[in-house]
């Protein structure tokens, strides 16, 4: 089956708003699309509704990277979901190893932040992948399972069929590893037999899922051969045109 196709940048905490401006703009006029792929970038926050008024009625969708799962008040510095609904944005990073590793967000507050993307009508984009030690000591099915099923806990298969679930192994994002594109199968399978588990194999197979760590141009062909990957979600490739572009453009 043909499953939808998702390139992915997620620019992190880099970028001014002229750089970012630039950057999108490239990005508009370099990608070459086909029917079933999107290209989605995550901004830094303070410029997403301004990259999602220039990316409107475009081949590219914008998110944003993170989220509280609060409808609204006292929580200074925190973005509630309307607000990210209110700029434009149509996707919102979830569980991205930095928000769980760095900042300590949990499994329950992922599934907490996935409901709330659901009722203020964004497509959460879940991020789960397990450390270098839990990898050494085998544990990284018992980790991925624990993850996915936390993060979709209490969502119907209706919802769930529209979410997006990225692979990041945290032993690979940013350290210039990544995982072979078998490695990389071999766990994409592994979450989508888990998703089978909790909604049936036909809403299992309809989900993306997408592979994140230290993705570039040289190493997507071998990645988006694989049959359970998806597309991509880009870190440091992302924040210049002509390496994302490149990896966007892969066939």
């Amino acid at each position: 089956m043909k499953r939808r196709e998702i390139f992915a940048g997620n620019w992190k905490m880099y970028k001014t708003r002229e750089t970012a401006k630039s950057l999108v703009k490239s990005l508009l006029q370099g990608a070459a699309l086909t029917e079933n792929r999107e290209v989605v970038v995550f901004p830094p926050s303070p410029y997403a509704a301004e990259i999602a008024s220039l990316c409107g009625g475009s081949v590219i969708s914008v998110g944003m990277q993170n989220m509280y799962f609060q409808k609204e008040g006292a929580f200074t510095g925190e973005v509630a979901p309307a607000m990210v609904r209110d700029c434009g944005c149509k996707y919102i990073l979830i569980g991205h190893s930095e928000r769980r590793h760095v900042f300590g967000e949990t499994d329950a507050e992922v599934n907490k932040k996935v409901k709330a993307a659901f009722e203020h009508s964004l497509v959460p984009m879940i991020c789960v992948g397990e450390l270098l030690e839990e990898r050494e000591k085998a544990k990284t099915e018992t980790v991925l399972e624990a993850q996915v099923k936390e993060a979709f806990n209490g969502i119907d298969a209706g919802r769930a069929g529209t979410a997006v679930v990225a692979y990041e192994p945290v032993w690979a994002i940013g350290t210039g590893k990544v995982a072979t594109p078998e490695i990389a199968e071999e766990a994409h399978r592994y979450i989508r037999s888990v998703l089978e588990v909790l909604y049936g194999k036909p809403a299992a197979d309809d989900i993306p899922i997408l592979y994140g760590g230290s993705v570039k141009a040289d190493n997507i062909a071998g990645l988006y051969a694989m049959e359970n990957i998806d597309g991509v979600l880009v870190g440091g490739a992302s924040l210049e045109a002509d390496s994302f572009l490149k990896i966007i453009n892969t066939r």
